[in-house]
């Protein structure tokens, strides 16, 4: 019976961790489910005066709305959009009344289309408020000469054109012919089904292994 202990007592262990990833993953997938159903509704919902201290963990796509001017201070990031050429998305200052300066993303502009003249009048911005973390290590920094910027800092950006780090990405049109490119949650998976099959898979696997093995070896003593 001792030539059984040490592969039995690895087979159990290797199951109950197997298992117990998989059930882990199965609890993630819930947990991102309800996030991804808060966001949904933050988007749906009707919009909002811009709050005076908007809070990222609490109000992340909250639907807002403001009103003031674009300065024609901006900033351009490198995007591409489905059915149309290369382009940028455009992040403008928007200065409100009571003084305080904020960011908005404008939506796409196409290549072609970078150089034409922009109003900046007076102006009412619906969208919804947004941190988004595009950069990772391997994320160039912006191009001195260009000044085109490679993904979204909402912090550096706002130090850069001298506003409060709140970006709202516009749901509606702002004019002159900018596209809103509105956010969503369609860029936040939830595989976590898969993974946990994957884990629940790799631990029958184990345990058919483990009976494999226990197997062989009362074959060899018989």
């Amino acid at each position: 019976m001792r030539r059984y202990f040490f592969p039995l007592l690895l087979g159990i262990a290797g199951v109950a961790v197997l298992v117990s990833l998989g059930v882990w993953q199965l609890n993630r997938m819930e947990e991102k489910r309800v996030y991804l159903d808060e966001m949904e509704a933050r988007i749906a919902n009707s919009p909002i005066a811009l709050p005076d201290a908007p809070d990222e963990m609490a109000m992340k796509f909250q639907a807002v709305y403001a009103e003031g001017r674009f300065t024609g201070e901006y900033l351009e990031v490198l995007a591409g959009q489905k059915g149309a050429s290369p382009g940028v998305l455009l992040i403008e200052a928007f200065a409100l009344p009571s003084g305080r300066r904020i960011l908005v993303q404008r939506g796409f502009v196409e290549e072609d289309a970078r150089t034409t003249p922009r109003t900046t009048t007076e102006a009412r911005v619906e969208g919804n408020l947004h941190w988004p973390q595009d950069s990772n290590a391997s994320t160039p920094a912006p191009d001195e000469k260009t000044g085109l910027w490679f993904a979204r800092d909402v912090a550096a950006m706002a130090l850069k054109l001298k506003t409060e780090p709140t970006l709202i990405v516009a749901s509606a049109p702002t004019g002159d012919g900018i596209e809103p490119v509105p956010v969503d949650t369609a860029s936040i998976p939830n595989n976590h089904w898969g993974y946990a099959i994957q884990w629940f898979l790799l631990a029958a696997t184990w345990a058919g292994m483990t009976v494999f093995l226990l197997w062989r070896i009362r074959s060899r003593t018989n």
